[in-house]
């Protein structure tokens, strides 16, 4: 499986901008074929450690079957409809790429 998590910084980050692009992540990039596990939501801000990295405003995490699930994902319609609205406000969008195993 390919977990694919990506976090965003916004130039509002405003409660209700994050909340709005928290939604726009699950209007848009659920239900995609080959997905297997999808999240989205803001920082948890209770959770501040020296290794807590906080340079995000939310996190997206997707685990998808496969790289072809990924591939076609990337190129979707819906994707690149979120992409479009939402880029605006995106101050820095960081990327992690993962190959991995259930239990």
């Amino acid at each position: 499986m390919l977990s694919h998590n990506v976090f965003f910084s916004l130039h509002d980050n405003s409660s209700a901008a994050i909340e709005r692009l928290a939604a726009a992540c699950k209007t848009y990039l659920t239900g995609h074929p080959g997905t297997v596990f999808f999240a989205a939501g803001p920082l948890a801000d209770e959770f501040e450690r020296p290794v807590n990295d906080r340079a995000f405003d939310v996190a997206l995490h997707v685990v998808f079957a496969d790289r072809a699930a990924h591939d076609a994902y990337q190129e979707a319609p819906r994707h690149l409809t979120f992409i479009a609205e939402n880029k605006p406000n995106w101050k820095q969008v960081r990327v992690f790429d993962s190959w991995v195993e259930s239990e």
